[in-house]
């Protein structure tokens, strides 16, 4: 239910959820949107800089409320964070299961993964050289990444033959430079129209190291 008042409207909107204007960022539920503005914040203010009232008044919720659904500043960085590595994860270990050629598989890989860190609405691979990221908090998402690069790594050397190959640890690095191409507005520098087309140079680049 909403009830007006003067000019202030408060909606209504779940537990914990109390709102003193509509709804302003992306997202069905609370969590999805305090994510959404969180992401914008510690992409474009920095993670030190962006605090939960921050967040908080982003969304257009009292900051209590965010604690409803975060517990920590941690806990909302953790979130995000996951997202850019679980799904990759879970395609490099399809990929690796699979048959057919090694390098197109790995170009698949590479083509999935970039393409999220590419088109993602905020940069949140920015965020990975973050010294909060060293600390055991975050000991998980460490492990995934890890994870994604062993596998990536695992690829490229099937395909060179070679598993003492140092070129095998070039692929994984190669897909995570479109977050620094992103971050300085290279798209039109290197000669492509788009950030799709950026993934495809990138996927086409790891054949060319490792063939």
């Amino acid at each position: 239910m909403t009830v007006r008042s003067g000019l202030v409207t408060h909606v209504a909107a779940g537990p914990g959820r109390p709102r003193l204007v509509e709804q302003r960022r992306r997202g069905a539920t609370a969590r999805e949107e305090i994510r959404d503005a969180a992401a914008e914040l510690f992409t474009t203010r920095g993670y030190a800089g962006t605090s939960t009232r921050m967040i908080a008044e982003a969304v257009g919720i009292r900051q209590a409320s965010l604690y409803h659904h975060f517990k920590t500043k941690d806990d909302i960085l953790e979130s995000l964070l996951e997202d850019t590595v679980a799904a990759p994860l879970e395609k490099a270990r399809e990929v690796a299961a699979a048959d057919g050629p090694t390098l197109a598989r790995l170009q698949e890989l590479a083509g999935f993964d970039a393409g999220q860190l590419a088109t993602s609405r905020w940069n949140l691979g920015a965020l990975y050289s973050l010294p909060e990221l060293r600390t055991e908090r975050f000991v998980e998402f460490r492990q995934a990444r890890t994870d994604l690069a062993r596998i990536y790594a695992q690829l490229a050397g099937e395909v060179l033959g070679d598993q003492s190959d140092p070129r095998r640890h070039v692929p994984f690095r190669l897909v995570e430079s479109v977050i620094s191409m992103r971050s300085d507005a290279m798209v039109g520098a290197l000669g492509v129209d788009s950030l799709d087309d950026l993934v495809g140079v990138l996927v086409e680049s790891v054949a060319l190291v490792l063939t």
